[in-house]
């Protein structure tokens, strides 16, 4: 009997699971063409599966191929030809920045400039979306295609992804705080299955007036284990603690780790500060932007709640930029300069110079 189409996986659905298959080290089918595996989960068994289908081609971003000084002809990435005899090591050492200053020299690496690229780009904003290294293998799809791989359209991935996500309120209860006695705690879980973000309300908000409000990323060590290295665990209690003395705000918790990375990323970019980069370096070193966060999320959880005017308790103008970009109008821009220490004085410089924090 045919199963109804109402009970398959959609589009969305199935680039979430794919992120999964990528993250226990199982390939993906992409444009009906080739199949793309993350670097960071293949295993050696796997490696010769799909080295016995033909040549392999290993992506990355254009920051890592720049770290590497190979050739990017795709813009945002290269596509590099595999030796014969390269093995799993030889792949983790390129994807992996880790060992850089022990062994400099990598290559030669062999950039391609022909074929079609989109396969690639979709490969990399997977296992980037998966907060696995952004360094994908691919390799030719085999005749019949296997069963139970999941099977994606590469350009129609890269649009869902791009794509604003939308929210749906789950539950909401009272949770009293040090901050405020008057606190509300809303979970809102995105229609693609990715992880859940919270807004913390305090007192009663007027809807009609703008609300002190703040976007705060998830951050482990500093909120959690009161990191010196960063400024978010004292910033985080700021934000609750001025939003209590005024008896009205709402906090956004999202869950963008290390600037939308993942904890295992921020803490190979850690060991690279250690090494003496600095946090934009080790990202870019990594093969990640910048800042790989969605502030497109705090608009839409704005929205959700019914508020529409903020005044923002930030630092960082890209969020000022991004909220009035999506319908929610910034009256004010609260400054929030807290936090500052001798462990994370470099850090908070190299945001101030290179990301445009006003500090």
């Amino acid at each position: 009997m045919q199963t109804p189409f109402a009970l398959g996986p959609s589009l969305p659905e199935r680039i979430n699971r794919a992120r999964a298959d990528l993250r226990m080290g199982l390939p993906v089918i992409l444009s009906d063409t080739v199949l793309a595996v993350a670097v960071e989960t293949l295993s050696v068994e796997r490696l010769a599966a799909l080295r016995a289908l033909g040549p392999l081609t290993l992506v990355l971003t254009s920051w890592r191929a720049e770290t590497l000084k190979a050739r990017v002809y795709d813009d945002d990435l290269a596509r590099i030809a595999v030796p014969e005899d390269a093995d799993l090591a030889w792949l983790r050492a390129i994807a992996d920045p880790a060992d850089d200053l022990m062994v400099p020299m990598k290559g030669p690496l062999s950039s391609l400039r022909d074929g079609d690229a989109i396969p690639a780009r979709a490969a990399i904003q997977l296992a980037k979306t998966a907060q696995l290294l952004p360094a994908a293998l691919l390799a030719p799809l085999p005749r019949p295609r296997p069963e139970g791989l999941t099977a994606l359209d590469a350009a129609q991935t890269l649009q869902v992804i791009s794509d604003e996500t939308t929210f749906a309120p789950v539950s909401a209860a009272r949770v009293p705080m040090r901050a405020a006695e008057k606190g509300r705690l809303h979970i809102f879980r995105p229609d693609d299955g990715s992880e859940e973000h919270y807004a913390i309300e305090i007192g009663s908000p007027d809807r009609e007036g703008p609300v002190l409000a703040r976007l705060h990323s998830a951050c482990f060590t500093g909120d959690v284990l009161g990191s010196l290295k960063c400024d978010c665990g004292p910033q985080l209690d700021a934000a609750l603690q001025q939003m209590g003395a005024e008896g009205a705000g709402v906090l956004l918790y999202l869950n963008q780790e290390g600037r939308g990375i993942g904890l295992a990323n921020k803490m190979r970019a850690y060991a690279l500060q250690d090494q003496g980069f600095d946090t934009v370096e080790a990202n870019h070193r990594l093969g990640f932007e910048d800042d790989e966060r969605d502030f497109r999320i705090g608009a839409a959880i704005l929205r959700k709640l019914g508020f529409s005017k903020v005044r923002l308790l930030t630092n960082n103008p890209a969020k000022v930029n991004m909220l009035q970009s999506h319908g929610i109008a910034v009256t004010e821009r609260v400054p929030l300069k807290v936090g500052l220490s001798q462990h994370n004085a470099a850090y908070l410089a190299t945001k101030a110079a290179k990301s445009g924090h006003l500090l």
